[in-house]
């Protein structure tokens, strides 16, 4: 498939704005069912490219930063392969594929972080000159580069993807050597698997865990969709919110108090707010 010049600019647009959003997280424009979305919108392949964001988005939610551990880059794995798909003009038939490369498209892209992070690093000492210069347009101004600096991050290598073409990608990606793509997927499956422990650390109470074990185990009926997972995780959640609200009307209506008794400090919090 051929884009016109104009679906090229808004395609490293979007490119530019998801490297910036893999480091300020305020619009989610780095996230794969946003980013393939966007893409498959300016360039009219909207539904194909809807389905691989939101594959992509199940492989990358356990993606995190663990101190000086970096995650694959979801960005540029979001992008490329969608940019891929759309070229390649197979449609919802090509999805399988585009989710194929997008694995060692996003270990290319945390080599690219890495390198951006790195000069990052000398921005920042920079910055902490201009400060004690007392020269906040400096400040400001090294800001605006750095953060441009991680959308050009994305922004270059979709415009080349769009420039060679889809199978020039391809067999770039084949001459990356063994122990690199291997070393790396290694790492970027630890960072996964302690990105999902901490979130169920700072999630999990003794309340919680048994909606934990319903979710692993209705995960294993195939024949529920995502639609169906989604409804019955938001009715369980109703449920649970009715319950502790009574018990807290029954405790405080019999004690005289107001506690909720759940056992939950966050929250308590959250109900106090």
């Amino acid at each position: 498939m051929q884009l016109n010049f104009i679906q090229v600019i808004l395609v490293i647009l979007v490119a530019f704005l998801a490297g910036m959003e893999g480091i300020l997280d305020e619009f989610h424009f780095h996230q794969p069912v946003i980013a393939c979305t966007l893409i498959g919108l300016v360039t009219g392949n909207l539904v194909p490219c809807l389905i691989l964001g939101g594959s992509l988005q199940m492989l990358a939610l356990g993606w995190a930063n663990i101190g000086a551990a970096v995650a694959p880059d979801a960005a540029l794995a979001a992008v490329a392969s969608a940019i891929i798909l759309v070229l390649g003009g197979q449609g919802t038939k090509g999805v399988g594929s585009a989710i194929a490369i997008a694995v060692p498209l996003a270990i290319a892209g945390l080599l690219l972080t890495i390198i951006a992070r790195t000069l990052a690093t000398g921005i920042v000492h920079i910055m902490d000159r201009a400060a004690e210069e007392g020269s906040f347009r400096k400040i400001e101004m090294w800001q605006w580069i750095a953060i441009c600096m991680q959308g050009l991050r994305i922004a270059i290598p979709a415009a080349l993807i769009l420039a060679v073409g889809a199978g020039s990608v391809r067999s770039l990606l084949g001459m990356m050597p063994a122990w690199l793509t291997e070393g790396l997927s290694i790492g970027g499956g630890m960072v996964v698997a302690v990105g999902y422990a901490m979130v169920i650390n700072m999630i999990a109470t003794r309340e919680v865990w048994p909606f934990f074990a319903l979710g692993f185990v209705l995960a294993t009926v195939s024949q529920l969709t995502l639609i169906a997972l989604g409804v019955i995780a938001v009715s369980l959640a109703l449920i649970y919110i009715a319950l502790t609200n009574n018990n807290s009307n029954n405790s405080g209506s019999g004690s005289g108090e107001g506690t909720s008794g759940v056992g939950d400090p966050v929250g308590d919090i959250i109900d106090d707010y």
